[in-house]
C-alpha cells in the first residue's frame, strides 16, 4: 500500500504540492484536514506524510483522490528578488502546468505565491490581517469554492532592518536573505507561527500557516453551505 493510500479517512484530506517545509500544510492541518505532501526534493522536516516525487504528475495521477488541492507552485522565478537577476533563470515556471494538472482532477483547489506571479488575485493574504510579524503579501487563484475576501487592514508601521546603510525599526521581520538586522531565527519563528523547523531557509520560503488554515475554513464553509 503506498503511503498517501494510509491516510485516515474520517478527516476531509488535501494533497499540498510543492511542499516545502510544510508552511502551508500546518494550516490545512490545524482547521482539520489531513495531509499529504509532494516535493521533488526531500523534505525532512515536512511534520505530515510525505512523498517525493514530480508534483505535477503527482497531482494529475493521485489529485481526484483528494478532498482539495493546494499547490505553492516554484515562485522564485517571479519573486521581486530574483527578478531581472541570473538567479531568476534558474528555476523553472510550474504555474501553467501545475494549474491544468490541477483543473484536470475536478477537485476545489487553491494556488498560492508571491504577488508579482502570473495568477488570478481572488484573494491577497497579509500577516497583518492575523496578528503576526510579518507583512508577506501572498496572492491565492482558487477554483471550484467560493468566499467572501477579508478586509486588508493597514500596517502598523516598517519592516525592520538596514536600507541603504541605515537601520529602520519596526513591528515586522523581513523574513528573507541572511544580512544584518533581519532577527534570529527565534524572531522569524514568532514571526511566521513556525516551531517545527529552525531552518532559515526554510522558514525564509514559507508562508504562515495562518494563511492556509484561513483558506481551509472558508472551503469548509463553503462546503457546508452547499450541503444545507
Amino acid at each position: 500500500m503506498t503511503q498517501h493510500a494510509l491516510l485516515r479517512r474520517s478527516r476531509p484530506r488535501v494533497l499540498d504540492a510543492c511542499c516545502g517545509a510544510g508552511g502551508a500544510a500546518v494550516g490545512y492541518h490545524r482547521a482539520g484536514f489531513d495531509v499529504l505532501g509532494v516535493d521533488i526534493a526531500p523534505q525532512p522536516n515536512y511534520p505530515f506524510p510525505f512523498v517525493q516525487a514530480d508534483a505535477v504528475e503527482f497531482v494529475r495521477e493521485h489529485g481526484a483522490d483528494f478532498d482539495f488541492i493546494h499547490s505553492s507552485w516554484p515562485c522564485q522565478h517571479h519573486s521581486t528578488l530574483t527578478k531581472g537577476t541570473n538567479k531568476g533563470r534558474e528555476y523553472p515556471d510550474l504555474i501553467p502546468a501545475g494549474r491544468a494538472a490541477m483543473e484536470s482532477t475536478g477537485r476545489p483547489w487553491a494556488i498560492e505565491n508571491v504577488m508579482p506571479a502570473p495568477i488570478r488575485r481572488d484573494v491577497v493574504l497579509c500577516g497583518e490581517m492575523f496578528g503576526l510579524g510579518v507583512t508577506r503579501h501572498r496572492k491565492f487563484e482558487t477554483s471550484g469554492w467560493s468566499f467572501t475576501p477579508p478586509v486588508h487592514l493597514p500596517h502598523r508601521g516598517r519592516t525592520r532592518g538596514y536600507r541603504h546603510g541605515r537601520y529602520y525599526d519596526g513591528p515586522y521581520y523581513p523574513v528573507y536573505g541572511d544580512g544584518g538586522g533581519k532577527g534570529t531565527v527565534p524572531e522569524w519563528q514568532a514571526a511566521m507561527g513556525i516551531d517545527w523547523t529552525d531552518v532559515r531557509k526554510e522558514i525564509a520560503e514559507a508562508i504562515p500557516p495562518a494563511y492556509t488554515h484561513w483558506i481551509a475554513t472558508q472551503y469548509l464553509s463553503h462546503e457546508k453551505r452547499a450541503a444545507a
